[in-house]
């Protein structure tokens, strides 16, 4: 009856193409990728992914946008956040901006200040505009 969904993404899944931003490391400005990242330390400026998976881990901070088919957070995020498929909040997670999802778990404790809107199904807000496609 409470199955729960085995297909969830993980940072194994996305060995060889996995970004990490340390604990006490800062980006700032925009990162366009494929693949994963994992943000333990500060980025500000957009995290845009048109495949893959954005986990941003307890102590980890977010000043942007960030776009992606998977979002983790559970850590802090300022801007807006946009998830085709799956988001999850952990009991930590703190967003301050609005949340688009096609689907969503959140934990007790997690905390947002914006609005949460639904993805019907057909919609495709993760698509980039051909300046900022990433080249291969």
């Amino acid at each position: 009856m409470w199955s729960k969904d085995k297909t969830k993404p993980d940072l194994q899944r996305f060995s060889g193409k996995t970004s990490l931003i340390a604990a006490g490391a800062e980006l700032v400005g925009d990162m366009r990728f494929q693949g994963a990242v994992q943000v333990d330390g500060r980025v500000t400026g957009n995290l845009l992914a048109s495949e893959g998976l954005v986990r941003v881990s307890v102590g980890g901070v977010v000043e942007g946008e960030i776009r992606a088919p998977h979002i983790v957070i559970d850590g802090e995020v300022n801007g807006d956040v946009f998830a085709s498929g799956h988001l999850e909040l952990g009991a930590r997670a703190r967003v301050r901006g609005n949340l688009q999802y096609g689907l969503m778990e959140m934990a007790m404790g997690a905390q947002i200040e914006g609005r949460l809107c639904h993805l019907k199904d057909g919609e495709r807000p993760l698509e980039l505009p051909a300046s900022l496609e990433v080249e291969q």
